[in-house]
């Protein structure tokens, strides 16, 4: 069996994510590359609430709407998710003290709780141990699995999940892959560690969906990584927080959303006019304002681009699975700092609250650069004019240093000016790093480039839609095209991939098409756009559909 999806469903607070993780980690041992997508209200407790955990030989990055194996808590998982089996060989396993079904594996999980006197919350043990049974997975990896990711109350976790084991037939036999196993982490932890590799010092955010996962992850390293990991009362705090740190020579970065981005737009102008280095981890999701706060988007590419007052270089970027969100987190760090400006990483909850395996590996070799600093000699001044526009640092505990950032104009010495000629040097100053760092740019793959790279028709993507359009783009035969950076854009890199392309169809998850606007002004137009906004990803099955309905 080269591909099997697993959907798991109950109420919010079931501990369906948990499940889905451990479901993911069990299929993992065995050899295979796992995939997870969470769905999820944003209500606490009481909605419906899925996940589905696909694995397979091949590298993946997406979800299918067909699911082989659905493991439902309740009555509304059935109801819900019972036109998504594959029939044949697809199977339902249900609780039978909650769930009423005419066909499917009957496990009577509540009766077992009850018996072992145990949480309601433990069902989905019980429903875990019988879906290894039903698809051929040995009792000793299910045990290994539990005992490392379980915690809390392993053994009576085990005690359950044994009993839902032993109440199970199987049904298929899922055979091991020869390839290793490998981790599974989600996207907002592949971003901490991106972040610790580029020599984070400092993590400042205020809680929202989907960047809180990057928190809470971080704050969890704080004392094996020496981290300062904080939590202020607003964003506004969040971000002068951060520059604070920045000032200080401490690598900093901070976790948002899009409202609370929007408060931080003082703060990010005031780091484009002090060259003072931030990261930030913008995670996009359907708005306007609160819009679907629980679910994902790719909504805000326009304002990464723009955000903020007046005329200032930035570095922004989009990784699209979990080895970019990696990668380019450490990358992003090493040239806000090398550059002194703001670079901000584009995620969503695709990325971030999507898990699945990770080989640091195939990631790419990262380079983590001191910054240029002041060599003691003469006077500093923190905005000294130079060929490429980067000053050297100093920091307030250097000796002889008079360290003095400005968010007015200022001369070299960060001195506050309305001079004419002044203002346009330092102007011309801050801006000429831009081209310094677009021709550093050439040497990373900052445009991606996979399946049939001599096919007319390119499907063009930004992102988390990287998973799904590569796979359903190898199908069809199409060549499929990934822009990673867009400030300062790589224009030449776009243009190379383009070489031979008559027709582009561009793949998005908002409502106009931000990234085909995007291109218009470098002189490139897309023919089709394939755009969805109801805050859930494409799945393969649907964009490849679309695509048919277009390319034939």
């Amino acid at each position: 069996m080269d591909n099997l999806s697993i959907l798991i469903a109950g109420r919010a607070g079931d501990g369906i994510d948990k499940s889905s993780l451990i479901i993911g980690r069990i299929l993992g041992q065995l050899g295979y590359n796992i995939y997870i997508y969470r769905d999820y209200p944003s209500i606490i407790r009481g909605g419906h609430t899925f996940s589905i955990i696909r694995c397979s030989v091949d590298k993946i990055a997406a979800h299918s709407d067909k699911v082989d194996v659905l493991i439902a808590l309740n009555q509304d998982s059935i109801d819900f998710h019972k036109s998504r089996l594959t029939g044949g060989k697809s199977l339902i396993i249900y609780d039978s003290t909650s769930v009423k079904s005419d066909t499917g594996m009957a496990i009577p999980a509540g009766g077992i709780i009850k018996e072992a006197k145990a949480l309601d919350l433990m069902r989905n043990s019980c429903m875990i141990g019988a879906m290894c049974r039903a698809i051929g997975i040995e009792k000793d990896i299910l045990e290994n699995v539990f005992r490392k990711d379980v915690p809390k109350e392993t053994e009576l976790n085990l005690k359950v999940a044994f009993r839902g084991f032993e109440e199970a037939k199987e049904f298929i036999k899922i055979e091991k892959s020869k390839q290793k196993s490998l981790p599974i982490i989600t996207g907002s932890e592949a971003i901490g560690m991106g972040l610790i590799k580029g020599g984070l010092s400092a993590y400042i955010s205020y809680p929202m969906t989907p960047s809180s996962g990057i928190l809470h992850f971080l704050a969890g390293l704080q004392e094996e990584y020496a981290l300062k990991v904080i939590h202020p009362e607003n964003e506004i705090a969040v971000m002068l927080m951060a520059l604070g740190f920045s000032y200080a020579g401490k690598k900093a970065a901070v976790g948002t959303s899009g409202g609370g981005f929007c408060l931080m737009t003082e703060g990010l102008s005031f780091s484009g006019m002090a060259e003072l280095p931030i990261v930030v981890l913008l995670g996009q999701r359907p708005g306007p304002s609160t819009g679907l706060p629980t679910y994902t988007g790719q909504t805000e590419l326009n304002f990464a681009l723009s955000a903020g007052h007046g005329d200032f270089i930035r570095f922004v970027a989009a990784p699209g699975d979990t080895e970019e969100a990696y990668y380019w987190s450490a990358v992003s760090m090493n040239l806000a700092w090398k550059y002194q400006l703001p670079a901000i990483i584009l995620c969503d909850k695709t990325l971030n609250e999507g898990a699945c395996s990770f080989d640091v590996d195939s990631a790419g070799e990262i380079k983590v650069e001191a910054p240029l600093l002041w060599d003691k000699k003469g006077e500093y001044k923190r905005y000294q004019d130079t060929k490429t526009g980067i000053s050297p640092l100093a920091f307030p505990s250097d000796e002889n240093a008079i360290v003095k950032v400005n968010s007015y104009e200022h001369d070299e010495s960060g001195i506050t000016t309305e001079d004419t000629d002044l203002t346009v040097k330092m102007q011309d100053k801050r801006c000429r790093k831009a081209e310094y760092l677009l021709e550093e740019l050439e040497q990373y793959e900052t445009v991606k480039v996979y399946g049939d790279k001599n096919s007319s028709t390119a499907l063009l993507f930004w992102g988390s839609n990287k998973g799904v359009c590569v796979e359903v783009g190898a199908r069809l035969g199409l060549k499929v095209i990934q822009p990673i950076v867009f400030s300062p854009f790589p224009l030449k890199q776009f243009k190379e991939a383009f070489k031979g392309v008559k027709k582009i169809i561009c793949v998005e998850n908002n409502t106009f098409g931000q990234l085909a606007d995007f291109l218009k002004r470098y002189g490139i137009n897309v023919d089709h756009r394939i755009l969805k906004y109801d805050g859930r990803p494409f799945s393969l099955d649907e964009l490849e559909q679309k695509l048919k309905k277009i390319i034939t």
